[in-house]
Parts: C-alpha cells; structure tokens; sequence
C-alpha cells in the first residue's frame, strides 16, 4: 500500500531546539498553514477554527507575556528560572501560530441544529485538533520543526488584549515552529496489542 502520508507523520516530532535558520518567507508559511487548514474538515462544513501568526516582534511580545503570566504560578525563584529558560526556547523560534475556535460559529451551529447542540463544542475541539496536526505535518514535511504548546486559559485575557483579537475566538493552543537545531529523540510506540483490537 501507499505510505506517503505514514512517511510525512513519522516526520512529525516535538521539536525543541528551534531557531530562526528557516528558507522560506514568512509569506510562504502563512500560504501553506492558511490552505492547510482551509483543506481540514469541520463538521457541517462551519469552520470553527481561526489562526494568528506571530512573527518578530510580536512573536517575542507573546512569549513575554507568557513568561511575565507564569511568574505567579511557580512556587519559587528556581522554579521560576526553568520557566524562564523554556519560555526563551520558544522564543528563539522563528515563529508562533496561535490557534482559536470561533465560539460565535458554535453557538450558531447550536442555534440552528439543536438536535446535536450537545456535540459541537466537542466537534469544533476535534476538528482543530486536525487542522493542528495537519497543520504540523506540512511543516515537518518542508523541514520546518515545531511544539505545540497550551498556556491558555490563562492568557487568554492579556493575549486578547495585546493583539486585539475578537472576544469570540478563544485561545486554545501555541504552536512554535522554526529551523530544527537539534533532532528530536525517538519516541516508544504502544504495542499494536495493547492499543488496537480488530474484530472479524
């Protein structure tokens, strides 16, 4: 059988070590995420999801602001120097995507569909958590590294208040994405027994 696609997902890791050596425009990488996400399913065809790319100045502004948000959660100053040191990680990233689920557009579809109101904030979270990995996948695929990071929900209200975004959109994940400094470690699989069963 084919395995393009089990190539590409295999090249798909938590990178950590990232930097800001990446060949192509930052026009490029919003191309490819934008139609990346476009060609991501959502159920009834109403795109939920909304994305933010941060680049430079406004990338450095928003791990800033996570750093500065973390203080007061970290029990002491040594703690707080570890948080410093992985925030700084991101930071030396060429870039974040932040994504958001439009809550205006879940409430409609709960609106106009009340027989599955119930399922659609769940169905808008499945379909981000594809367009996040696909999204992830077709940056690995051109040697572009990333990690996905979820500080949300306790940015969220500096973030909105930074960059401006509508209150509808709410934050629910980073993505930090640039050169590939350093190879991410392989990773143990469940055993195919322990996580599948098929059934004839």
């Amino acid at each position: 059988m084919e395995t393009k696609l089990l190539d590409l997902l295999e090249k798909r890791h938590s990178v950590y070590a990232l930097g800001k050596d990446v060949k192509f425009s930052q026009a490029e990488i919003v191309q490819l995420v934008e139609d990346t996400v476009q060609a991501t399913p959502h159920s009834f065809n109403v795109v939920t999801t909304r994305a933010a790319f941060l680049f430079g100045e406004k990338h450095d502004q928003f791990w800033e602001i996570v750093v500065k948000r973390l203080k007061s959660e970290v029990p002491n100053e040594e703690a707080y120097k570890n948080t410093v040191a992985k925030i700084s990680s991101f930071k030396a990233a060429f870039g974040t995507i932040l994504f958001f689920i439009d809550t205006d557009q879940v409430a409609q579809l709960e609106k106009d569909i009340p027989l599955y109101a119930a399922n659609f904030k769940d169905w808008s979270e499945q379909a981000l958590g594809s367009v996040q990995a696909n999204t992830w996948v077709a940056l690995a695929e051109n040697g572009i590294g990333a990690n996905l990071q979820h500080y949300n929900p306790i940015i969220d209200d500096l973030v909105k208040e930074a960059f401006q975004f509508p209150a509808n959109w709410k934050l629910r994940a980073q993505l930090d994405f640039g050169s590939i400094e350093e190879e991410a470690p392989a990773k143990e699989k469940l055993s195919k027994n322990e996580q599948f069963r098929v059934l004839r």
